[in-house]
């Protein structure tokens, strides 16, 4: 018999060798072609006589498999909204079946009376590491590729083909539940630690010592279906447990403030699962897997935080008819932080870097962040003495402009001043080739103003970098008036090249990710003078979903930075375009007080020295009078948050700044964290309903003021009924995507 994506070859001694090595894929993902052709060889291996038992390893090159195909679970999703509307219990029904596929062909394998072993050799995520789990026996290579997770927590689902169910039979309840609802990646030396991997050996030797396995007399039995069996680390009801579970629950809640419903669903599942037989805590798990899969958050976390990303990250929005761009060297002018940080993740994607500066000194300084942060990641084991040699030889500091002499791009990273940036993209422009591309790294002030000092705006085009570069994963490109097709395809391939998710923005002041971020901020501006508690404020904003609090944040992107922004505001646009009370809260705190942020150590926090925490600054709560706090409607607060981010986004999207949702929904989670939980901004809204979202959002403008007021798009869809797919394309559903 012939099978499409496995090949399975007997040897002499009995032992079948099942190679998993799907055509015209980069990885093995599991689709219901691979599931029904897995079912049929677990027939075969129990029914042929000959076969004594099986090895099962991936023909791919350092990757096992990336797990189950997000695009089967897409069409779940629509099969299961097509239907439920005819039919609701016939449409649970038959999603709960789904559900429930793959553990139970997993559950037929482990019980099919035959040894099976796996040899992982590469990447091994999510339904793969299942799999891995159902075999009697793992081996791992001892390889850097090689990865080991249950990572679908973090896009909105959990491991559902009995996952839930064997790694904490495997492991101590502890680290089961952390592993899980962290999403962690586990190297083979941790894993074999935990329990989850029998043994690690030389990748050469893999497949010989998974057949060793096999010949020594592995039994076709797993430990939980043995009547001695005992789980580690004691059952649910015992000391160790009532030491576990309490614990559990509480982190739980204030980990994800129970916003997400995955997380709490794999609490669910384990503690269940272990108080009952093994086959009653599968059942357990697919009920939950149903129910979960009918979640909004699971939808929309999947939508965004797997599919668009991978399609944003391959290149989604860039021009089709411009030859791909070969990076040969790469120019940044302005050696301080950000122009620094850009150096430092080009020369770390192996891209010759010219590094210029005013003074050779503050060159090399920017030369030396690089270094620092090699030094931390050799400290930590992700780098090697070679690997920081390597990179640092990239980096060439210099005050000579000649130097940019042969550079594809060269991106501008100095201060936020358009003299500044008028005199260095002229010295730059004279000594570069006429299709070199140039970019600014502005964050403020628009692209089209600022090409107006270049020879060729056609060229000109902007990357705006987020703080710090070499953490943060989100690059906006933008793109001026004049900006050309190629200035754009030369600037997505370099964040591709880069590896970071790129989102394009036309042109406008604050572009989209600041607009959004100074909402937030600026509606912690209004709490605070409306006497709300800063505490409150900073733990409402959280307990909706963002990392971050609003006057945390602030003080990371700096307050005296607030300030300018504000005054540089109200000289271009006039005295109606600020909040006269928030130019106040400002100029009181860095004015008078001398709080610029952390920086200074002094912001809307206090900064002591280590160890002692940052704390909110005791004195702020006297700005202005205080509310009872027992009067406020604390999940007012919450939504306040949420709401003004969104209603921002929404103007950008009907503004035409923003003009695909993947990249509005992306990027806001991306760059500042937007409840994650939701999908992003325009999800959030989706979510809810257009009609329901402008009904609250006006009653909170009535109480609040105009900046809850829902631009044209919104309510134009609120009339129609559609979501921001509908209007803009729903791209982010119907594209292929490769494997979670």
């Amino acid at each position: 018999m012939t099978y499409t994506n496995f090949t399975l070859e007997t040897g002499e001694d009995g032992i079948a060798l099942v190679t998993w090595d799907m055509p015209e894929r980069s990885m093995n993902v599991i689709t219901v072609a691979v599931m029904d052709e897995l079912e049929a060889i677990v027939d075969r291996v129990a029914g042929e006589d000959a076969i004594r038992g099986v090895v099962v390893t991936s023909g791919k090159r350092e990757s096992f498999s990336g797990g189950a195909d997000i695009t089967m679970l897409n069409r779940i999703f629509a099969m299961f909204e097509a239907e439920k509307a005819r039919n609701r219990d016939g449409a649970t029904k038959a999603l709960f079946d789904q559900a429930g596929r793959l553990s139970w062909l997993y559950r037929k394998l482990e019980t099919s009376g035959k040894p099976w072993v796996a040899a992982i050799n590469g990447t091994c995520m999510g339904g793969a590491t299942e799999l891995a789990l159902a075999c009697h026996g793992r081996v791992a290579a001892d390889s850097d590729a090689v990865k080991i997770g249950l990572p679908e927590v973090k896009i909105g689902i959990f491991p559902g083909a009995g996952g839930t169910q064997r790694v904490p039979r495997l492991v101590n309840q502890q680290d089961a539940l952390q592993m899980m609802t962290t999403g962690q990646t586990l190297k083979p030396a941790r894993a074999k630690a935990m329990g989850l991997i029998d043994e690690v050996v030389p990748p050469k030797k893999l497949i010989d010592a998974a057949r060793a396995m096999i010949r020594d007399g592995l039994k076709p039995v797993q430990p939980w279906d043995r009547p001695d069996f005992k789980l580690p680390g004691g059952k649910v009801y015992s000391p160790a447990g009532a030491n576990v579970w309490p614990a559990a629950s509480a982190i739980l809640r204030r980990e994800t403030h129970m916003n997400y419903p995955a997380a709490e669903a794999i609490l669910k599942c384990v503690y269940e699962g272990l108080l009952v037989p093994f086959d009653t805590a599968l059942r357990i798990e697919q009920r939950y897997l149903a129910e979960i899969l009918q979640t909004k958050e699971a939808k929309a976390m999947m939508r965004s935080l797997f599919v668009s990303l991978q399609e944003l990250n391959k290149g989604a929005r860039r021009p089709a008819d411009v030859k791909p761009s070969r990076f040969k060297k790469i120019g940044v002018v302005g050696a301080g932080f950000m122009g620094a940080g850009i150096a430092f993740v080009t020369a770390k994607a192996g891209i010759p870097v010219v590094l210029i500066d005013r003074e050779q000194e503050a060159a090399d300084k920017g030369k030396a962040h690089s270094a620092e942060l090699m030094k931390k990641a050799m400290q930590k084991g992700r780098a090697t003495q070679d690997d920081a040699d390597k990179l640092l030889s990239l980096i060439t500091p210099t005050t000579d402009y000649g130097a940019l002499d042969g550079c594809d791009l060269v991106i501008e990273a100095v201060f936020e001043d358009s003299g500044i940036k008028k005199a260095v993209t002229e010295q730059a422009e004279a000594n570069l080739k006429r299709t070199a591309v140039f970019a600014s790294n502005t964050s403020t002030i628009p692209i089209t103003d600022l090409a107006k000092n270049a020879a060729r705006p056609k060229n000109f085009i902007g990357i705006h970098f987020f703080s710090p570069v070499d953490k943060m994963m989100l690059v906006e490109v933008i793109v001026g008036k004049k900006t050309s097709d190629k200035a754009l395809a030369v600037a997505l391939d370099y964040v591709r090249a880069i590896k970071k998710t790129p989102i394009v923005v036309n042109d406008t002041r604050g572009f989209y990710v600041n607009r959004c971020v100074l909402r937030y901020m600026s509606e912690a501006y209004n709490m605070l003078i409306e006497g709300v508690p800063p505490a409150m404020i900073e733990n409402a904003a959280k307990m909706a979903g963002m990392p971050v609090g609003p006057l945390a944040l602030n003080d990371e992107t700096a307050i005296d930075l607030s300030q300018k922004i504000l005054r540089q505001t109200l000289n271009d646009l006039g005295k109606k375009a600020v909040d006269p009370r928030h130019v106040a809260l400002v100029d009181t705190m860095v004015d008078r007080h001398g709080r610029l942020g952390r920086k200074n150590g002094k912001g809307f926090y206090d900064y002591p020295q280590k160890p002692a925490q940052k704390h909110l600054w005791p004195e702020l709560k006297t700005l202005y009078p205080q509310q009872d706090p027992d009067a406020i409607d604390f999940a007012e607060l919450k939504e306040r948050f949420l709401y003004v981010i969104a209603l921002e986004a929404a103007r950008v999207m009907g503004e035409g700044i923003v003009t695909d949702p993947r990249e509005a929904d992306v990027g806001s989670i991306l760059a500042f964290g937007f409840a994650p939980y939701t999908g992003g901004t325009l999800s959030f809204i989706d979510g809810i309903g257009a009609e329901a979202f402008v009904a609250r959002a006006r009653q909170l403008q009535r109480r609040y003021g105009p900046q809850f007021k829902p631009p044209r798009v919104l309510t134009d869809m609120a009339r129609t009924g559609e979501t921001f797919y509908d209007r803009f394309g729903d791209r982010a559903d119907t594209d292929a995507a490769e494997a979670a």
